[in-house]
């Protein structure tokens, strides 16, 4: 690698200087910021492609049980045209249920999400580490 590359090397035997080594933070930081801001973007673009295509699916798999849930619960009530009233409530009720069950379901996965942009905070700790283990400002263990 030549010193040419390098802004905060001198030509004299590759010394760095203070003030060289000053003006080449901000660079440095700007730098690590640009990376991270990418790594961000990537992420919530990945994150909002895989929502939409859960949503896209969610309501084809929801249209298709609806219509198809009609047509069963039409069905039993033909068969059964004498205790038609008896075999809607029945449906009614084990809808409502299975709605319940669904609910619930949906609450857990809501409620315990997985941290979004988790390698983005992963590498800006690590970034925060070791920025504070060169400066001697490392924690201490408690």
């Amino acid at each position: 690698m030549s010193t040419a590359h390098v802004p905060f090397m001198t030509k004299e035997g590759g010394r760095e200087g203070l003030f060289a080594t000053l003006k080449n933070i901000p660079v440095t930081l700007l730098s690590i910021g640009q990376t991270r801001l990418e790594l961000l973007a990537n992420e919530v673009e990945a994150q909002k492609l895989t929502l939409l295509r859960m949503l896209l699916l969610a309501q084809s798999v929801l249209f298709c049980a609806a219509v198809g849930v009609l047509l069963v619960v039409a069905l039993v009530a033909l068969l059964f045209w004498d205790q038609r009233v008896v075999v809607v409530a029945v449906f009614a009720a084990a809808f409502f249920l299975a709605a319940a069950l669904w609910y619930r379901a949906l609450m857990r996965i809501v409620n315990a999400p997985e941290p979004a942009f988790s390698a983005t905070l992963a590498e800006l700790r690590e970034d925060l580490r070791q920025l504070r283990a060169a400066s001697g400002h490392a924690r201490k263990a408690d």
